[in-house]
């Protein structure tokens, strides 16, 4: 049976002084963390003092200050390149850990990654003991993610609840990003996790998914990666366009890669679009939807998929009390 022991928790901020100080905390609360290493991407508050304190003097906190914002997976890069620990976890600066997070975690095979399921909650949620004697308690059995898995999970289809298994913060072993040369792509400022993770198993990685709660994440409405521009989708799918040229899959992945391309595609097209629309007026949007004439039909699909659409202003910001990334 494997476990899990020397690891560091990688923590990016930005602007997150009232959220970071819990995250420290839960992250020094856990016996295996032997590493905290917190990056502040050039915060305009006071996140970085904020995490030191909350470190309260613990040796095993580093806190790195960047010189100029270079985003969550630059941010990632720099943790990784001062770290020393075996493992690799991740934590987002307003989200926890539960406690006894990584002791709850085991295989009965090794791996190169391994996380477990997610709370999602209400920014405002008090995350006390009674919280977390509340959460859902399953076996902690793993099953395997494929790649196949990892890229059907991030298609959407009519109807259908996607899995969204980019969103997991697994454990990571360095071993095996240091034998592949693998390392967050820097220009990315969404969906980065989901491009490594996605790059780790092309290269054979063994991704495994348990079925305990350790990680609560607070849902902000002005989350940075819900505030995405058209060229942060553009880069993402650049990124993901050239691990589907250059990482050998099967048939079966390429063509569901293809599928998530895609629909990526038109929805980095639709921001460029009503963005340019926003900025310059509608006829600079009507000239960057026919230039090239390729555009058209996926900026006019997706424009038509939105206006038959219900509105759904009011429902999107209904938060309910708890909710899992996967069934419990």
């Amino acid at each position: 049976m494997t476990s899990l022991a020397n690891i560091c928790v990688v923590i990016p901020t930005y602007n997150a002084e009232k959220t970071i100080g819990a995250a420290v905390l839960s992250a020094l609360a856990q016996p295996e963390v032997v590493e905290v290493i917190v990056v502040d991407d050039c915060s305009s508050d006071k996140s970085a003092e904020s995490a030191e304190k909350a470190g309260a003097g613990d040796a095993r906190l580093t806190v790195i200050r960047q010189q100029k914002n270079g985003g969550p997976a630059a941010a990632r890069n720099a943790a990784l390149q001062a770290s020393r620990a075996d493992f690799i976890a991740l934590l987002d600066s307003d989200d926890v850990y539960a406690p006894q997070r990584f002791s709850k975690i085991v295989a009965d095979e090794p791996f190169d990654m391994i996380a477990d399921n997610i709370a999602f909650v209400p920014e405002d949620r008090i995350l006390d003991d009674l919280f977390f004697s509340g959460l859902a308690e399953s076996e902690a059995d793993c099953s395997v993610i494929s790649l196949e898995n990892m890229i059907e999970g991030n298609i959407s289809r009519p109807g259908e609840h996607r899995a969204e298994l980019g969103f997991l913060k697994p454990i990571i072993s360095r071993a095996f990003l240091e034998k592949h040369g693998l390392k967050y792509q820097s220009d990315l400022r969404l969906g980065e996790d989901f491009d490594l993770y996605l790059k780790m198993l092309a290269k054979g990685a063994v991704f495994l998914k348990c079925n305990n709660v350790g990680y609560v994440a607070r849902v902000r409405a002005d989350s940075l990666s819900g505030s995405h521009s058209g060229r942060d989708l553009e880069a993402l799918y650049h990124s993901v366009r050239a691990s589907r040229d250059n990482f050998e899959m099967s048939h079966s992945c390429q063509n569901q890669l293809d599928n998530y391309l895609s629909q990526l595609r038109q929805r980095f097209l639709l921001h460029r679009f009503l963005e340019t629309k926003r900025e310059n007026g509608l006829l600079a949007a009507a000239l960057y939807s026919v230039r090239p004439l390729s555009r058209f039909l996926p900026i006019s699909t997706a424009v038509l998929r939105d206006k038959l659409q219900p509105d759904r202003t009011e429902k999107a910001q209904e938060v309910p009390a708890i909710r899992y990334l996967y069934p419990v």
